[in-house]
């Protein structure tokens, strides 16, 4: 008994030293070590969600705001019945078993169920009160304007990231930048709440658009789709003074709050994306160049008499025979004919010259991403046919947003200037963070523009090609354009499908607005002047009157009416 008790004593004893050895060790020795150890699994750096900013119309109108939602996720090693529970879970959010399933693997510690989920799907699964089943707050993207302007807003991905549109070029600016804090967590993972709500707000962007006009638009481009049963159609209406776009629609479209629904083909931007022959609306570059180098005059007079002309070994005729034109009457009846013969008056090199100063060929800079720059030729490659086709909107290839850039500096004054999207970034207490440059080069004297503008309003008059386009109070200045759409299979003009354009600017001779009208392949009528005229013609009109822009017989007898688009808060300078 002696033995058994001194053996018992001494393990006593020595088991007694060991802890005082362990304590001496973990409390004064490696105290450090062990703290730290503690610290690293007690405390991690978690990101602060970052609250995309609000995308707004030029009045401050919400087109892109923020909603809180929760997501599902689970645990799939805490779950005992993977079976069982996926089929339940699959009730609660309306998906295949099997897919849920497969989420389940054991081995996973964690895995999402259903991002962002619509809330009856949320309250039904929590109700289930499945073990290993949690629900983490997200904020999700949405649109209230359905499908108004999906082209310029884009959309963004599940994680909230811009994929097109404004969305994806200001996507830094709209997200600010993340950071990153200390929290606390219990021995299963958890966040133990110090009671602080950390959120950032990302940057607010006010748009150059109008939401009223923006209807406006879409309203007729609709209208326009289903009365000439259209392949598509495009309008821009645009400040030819500032390149503000106050609207820019595309047909057919997509509801942003869905992409995926749609097919990638109705999400891009076709106003700077796709390029087309311009045909008769493309008579601006050579007839501007001929003014400024004074090779013509208006009365100048060209024999269009025989309706066709022999160029580089091809022949192009005219879409009606006449007889001998002057120089205005060649733009506003759109001779091919007369406008060729003054073509071959400048020559190539001063052809391609005004090509370039008009920004044909390279890309306006507006921030949207996606922009083409369309295809413009150098001199040492064109045919002998080239100068012809070419004077006439022919073996080019543009964007209507250059079109309409085009026209803008007829209505200005001879400044070619940068369109924009943005006016400004705000931070989220409302100070500007971002306002872009005025950008603008004069490309065309005083004179020449003043002489041209004075042509382009005889195309809406009594003799010319676009009648349909007149605006009732306000006399409009502009051009019709008609051209046949290449063939992929055969590579040659279709004989069926064509592209009938109307660009132009109103009132003629204190523009407020410039706009283009594209459709593309309608049915039945062609012509630009019958096709897109009418639209512009309504477009403008509405446009006009939601502008509060008066009469030209008002201004004629000094009425004055202040436009609700130059509003303090509406951006307009």
């Amino acid at each position: 008994m002696r033995g058994r008790a001194l053996i018992l004593g001494i393990a006593v004893t020595c088991a007694y030293i060991a802890v005082v050895t362990r304590l001496v060790d973990v409390m004064l020795i490696s105290h450090n070590w062990y703290a730290a150890r503690a610290l690293d699994q007690q405390v991690k750096k978690q990101e602060i969600p970052v609250k995309r900013g609000i995308i707004m119309d030029r009045r401050g109108r919400e087109l892109a705001v923020n909603i809180d939602t929760e997501s599902v996720y689970c645990n799939p090693s805490e779950i005992t019945s993977p079976t069982t529970v996926a089929s339940a879970l699959s009730r609660g959010l309306n998906k295949n078993p099997d897919v849920i399933l497969a989420k389940l693997t054991p081995n996973r510690k964690f895995t999402w169920l259903e991002r962002k989920a619509d809330v009856e799907y949320v309250d039904k699964v929590r109700a289930l009160k499945v073990k290993g089943v949690g629900f983490q707050s997200e904020s999700k993207r949405l649109y209230p304007r359905g499908k108004l302007a999906s082209q310029i807003l884009g959309y963004v991905d599940i994680d909230n990231n811009g994929l097109e549109g404004v969305e994806r070029t200001y996507d830094k600016k709209l997200t600010s930048l993340s950071e990153a804090v200390r929290v606390v967590k219990d021995a299963r993972g958890n966040v133990l709440s110090d009671g602080q709500q950390r959120e950032i707000k990302g940057n607010n962007v006010r748009l150059t658009i109008d939401e009223g006009l923006q209807y406006i638009m879409e309203k007729n481009l609709d209208s326009a789709m289903t009365s000439r049963q259209a392949a598509a159609a495009v309008g821009i209406m645009m400040d030819p003074h500032t390149g503000e776009i106050f609207a820019m629609a595309v047909r057919p479209t997509y509801d942003p709050n869905n992409p995926a629904d749609f097919r990638p083909s109705l999400r891009r931007n076709r106003a700077i994306t796709d390029v087309f022959e311009p045909g008769s609306t493309f008579k601006i570059i050579v007839g501007t160049a001929a003014l400024e180098e004074k090779v013509v005059k208006p009365e100048t007079r060209f024999d269009c008499s025989a309706g066709y002309i022999e160029i580089g070994g091809g022949k192009i005729n005219d879409a009606h025979r006449h007889g001998v034109l002057t120089f205005q009457e060649v733009i506003q009846k759109s001779s091919n004919v007369g406008t060729i013969q003054i073509a071959l008056k400048l020559g190539r090199n001063r052809v391609y010259e005004y090509l370039k100063r008009f920004g044909f060929g390279d890309r306006t800079g507006i921030d949207l991403a996606g922009e083409v720059s369309g295809l413009v030729r150098k001199p040492n490659h064109w045919s002998g046919m080239s100068i012809g086709a070419i004077a006439i909107g022919q073996e080019v290839a543009v964007t209507p947003l250059q079109i309409v850039r085009a026209y803008s500096a007829i209505a200005n004054g001879g400044y070619l200037v940068r369109p924009h999207i943005v006016s400004e970034v705000m931070s989220p207490d409302g100070q500007v963070v971002y306002k872009p440059e005025l950008m603008k080069k004069k490309i065309l004297s005083e004179g020449t523009v003043r002489v041209f503008r004075d042509m382009l309003k005889t195309v809406t008059e009594e003799g010319g090609t676009a009648i349909d386009a007149a605006v009732d109070g306000n006399q409009v200045a502009g051009k019709t354009g008609t051209a046949q759409q290449i063939d992929p299979g055969t590579r040659r003009y279709s004989k069926d499908k064509y592209v009938s354009s109307f660009v132009g600017f109103v009132p003629a001779d204190n523009p407020k607005l410039a706009m283009i009208i594209v459709v593309y392949e309608p049915k039945g009528e062609i012509y630009g002047g019958i096709v897109a005229g009418p639209v512009f013609r309504k477009t403008a009109s509405e446009a006009l009157s939601y502008m509060s822009v008066p009469r030209d017989d008002a201004r004629e007898k000094g009425l004055q009416v202040v436009s609700s688009l130059q509003q303090p808060d509406a951006g307009v300078k």
